[in-house]
């Protein structure tokens, strides 16, 4: 699963031929962030119900809400799913204080285990480090073009 910022039609090309390392140059694309193979698409919705809690606001909403499907994807990304990532999310996730990260961090953990989500005990610490990762992508993703989510099916 990766998000990434700039042009869609240059994120399409660089996924469509299987050009991963393009997506880390910052002339060709504002942002890239690689997430956890392990990592299941609904869990970004436990990330936001998180952030949500741990402000004590109503942003950001649900990333599933957050993403609308490209449509017609050329032929060479079948075995992917690349959606349009809302710019109002990515907004309210770069507007997350950096002081209420770990908060955010612990908060995600908690609501992983109580809906059974299989974690180990060594990829907690990284998944409190993910939650500073993703508001550092949207940090930088805030002015791109799009931002696509894409992950294999």
């Amino acid at each position: 699963m990766d998000l990434v910022a700039g042009d869609a039609r240059e994120i399409l090309l660089s996924i469509g031929l299987d050009d991963w390392d393009a997506l880390d140059d910052r002339r060709r694309f504002t942002a890239h962030l690689s997430l956890c193979g392990g990592l299941d698409p609904e869990w970004l919705d436990l990330f936001a119900e998180a952030a949500r809690g741990a402000l004590g606001g109503p942003e950001p909403g649900p990333f599933a809400a957050s993403r609308h499907s490209l449509g017609g994807s050329p032929a060479a990304l079948a075995d992917r799913s690349v959606d349009r990532v809302d710019p109002h999310w990515i907004d309210a996730v770069a507007l997350i204080p950096d002081g209420s990260v770990d908060r955010i961090g612990a908060r995600w953990v908690e609501l992983l285990d109580r809906e059974g989500c299989q974690i180990g005990v060594d990829d907690k610490p990284a998944l409190r480090e993910l939650v500073g990762d993703l508001v550092g992508f949207c940090h930088r993703a805030r002015n791109a073009e799009d931002v696509l989510f894409t992950w294999s099916i």
